[in-house]
């Protein structure tokens, strides 16, 4: 309020109402007037006040009051705007804040008009307060949902899932109770379009990283906004190393901050990515197939984007499929487990062992690999086994521990649980009958234990189907 300022009262009171609707259209625009004062409440940065010079005609104090609320509301979201739009905020707040920067100058072109009329001399302060009545209750409802913003500090899916529950308070409210205050505004359509647009802007962002997770298997996620999270220190190369490598079921997980309207299929989602994502790793790069109509534009109540996300998760499914059933001969596969594992052609294992009594005798230490390979491949091509297409993939190798000790420490078994590894004792000479142990050479595991003959598929059977089953 200017220093040199005469009281307001001074003047007759048409001259008052002059004066007051040209500074109630600066402060709608958050500009000080000569008679109208910006406060802020002292602690609470997303609070306003606006006050008049108390010699101004009551009349005209009621009626500037009124207008008071669209000012207050249009100074905290240009506030809001100017915070959320830094770096550090987020895609979702970026995009929140733009679609609020439209909003406003919309309302400045309003203000623009309001303030054209005044000066041809064709608008009081009560048509004022007519002409801004129908943006009053769209200022406040995104007022409302921008202080809870704050309050909470949401970023990411909060923001998300805190529009969708205004949007369905708004409806809620409208169908069935509420308080008044509720149901007036949800009785206006121009605040639940304006909060389902927001609603739509807001996610675009975000509907662009799920698109790119269920098309492709890659997660373009610079702030960590997304409800997958990748582990990238976890290296498929580990699953040649440890049987039971966490590799696909941690190397991509669900956050606890799902979008509440996709927590029905996160499930769904997680595993549509991680399908693409066994595909690529093992060189066969595929990708969804996107038309205009797949695109996941918007998550309306026509459910479209679910018609999407299941599509894209049938058609990542059934790639892989035929990825390990033809490319990798899944069926050629089972049925050499049949024949090795569950010993359905277990004449091989019996002439090997007569053949190879010799040398498993020897102490573990003493036997020598390729020589039991080659009593392995003589017993192989001397038996039934040697129609087996598979059959050369099978090899010999000579743990460096007893059975007892290498199943100590499966963790499914539980028997590490109830035993301490360091404290099983070895006995003193151990043979290569306690120790040899049949494998693939491309497994991507080893075998375990002694006398057992184990059948490990290679990539991506080994790894896929780790988590494809």
């Amino acid at each position: 309020m200017g220093a040199q300022a005469k009281p307001i009262g001074c003047y007759h009171a048409s001259v008052q109402e002059l004066i007051v609707i040209d500074d109630l259209l600066s402060a709608m625009v958050g500009i000080e007037g000569r008679y109208i004062s910006i406060g802020r409440v002292r602690g609470k940065v997303d609070e306003v006040t606006f006050q008049v010079d108390a010699s101004m005609d009551l009349a005209l104090q009621e009626l500037a009051k009124r207008v008071f609320p669209l000012c207050e509301s249009y100074l905290l979201i240009e506030q809001f705007v100017e915070l959320r739009s830094q770096f550090k905020k987020g895609l979702v707040n970026h995009a929140f804040a733009s679609a609020l920067r439209a909003l406003l100058l919309d309302y400045q072109a309003r203000v623009a008009q309001l303030e054209h009329q005044f000066r041809l001399k064709k608008l009081s302060l009560q048509g004022l307060w007519f002409y801004c009545q129908p943006i009053m209750g769209s200022m406040k409802a995104m007022r409302s949902v921008i202080q809870k913003a704050s309050t909470d500090d949401c970023v990411g899916v909060d923001v998300l899932n805190l529009l969708q529950s205004q949007v369905k308070v708004q409806l809620d409210c409208l169908f069935s109770g509420g308080n008044w205050e509720a149901k007036a505004m949800a009785g206006d359509h121009v605040v639940r379009s304006l909060l389902e647009k927001m609603t739509h802007c807001a996610s675009s962002a975000y509907l662009e990283i799920l698109e790119r997770w269920v098309y492709e298997g890659v997660i373009d996620d610079p702030y960590g906004e997304f409800f997958i999270a990748e582990n990238s220190s976890l290296q498929k190369e580990s699953l040649s190393q440890d049987y039971d490598a966490k590799y696909w079921k941690h190397r991509y997980s669900l956050k606890n901050s799902i979008p509440s309207f996709l927590k029905d299929v996160a499930g769904t989602i997680l595993t549509t990515g991680k399908y693409l994502n066994v595909m690529r790793e093992c060189g066969h790069n595929v990708q969804v197939r996107v038309s205009e109509n797949s695109k996941l534009q918007n998550f309306g109540s026509n459910h479209h984007y679910l018609e999407c996300i299941k599509t894209a998760y049938d058609f990542a499914s059934g790639e892989l499929l035929n990825l390990v059933r033809e490319k990798y001969d899944l069926m050629g596969k089972l049925r050499s487990i049949k024949h090795y594992l569950l010993l359905d052609q277990g004449d091989f294992l019996v002439h090997f062992m007569d053949i190879a009594r010799e040398e498993l005798t020897k102490k573990a230490e003493e036997v020598s690999v390729e020589k039991l390979q080659s009593l392995l491949d003589l017993a192989l091509r001397s038996t039934a086994a040697a129609v087996d297409p598979c059959h050369e993939d099978l090899t010999c190798c000579v743990e460096r521990s007893t059975l007892r000790k290498r199943l100590s420490m499966l963790k499914d078994l539980q028997i590490s649980n109830a035993v301490e590894h360091d404290h099983l004792e070895e006995p003193a000479s151990i043979t290569g009958l306690e120790t040899f142990s049949l494998s693939y050479k491309s497994a991507a595991l080893r075998g375990l234990a002694s006398a057992s003959s184990t059948f490990l598929a290679p990539s991506p059977i080994s790894t896929g189907l780790q988590n494809f089953y």
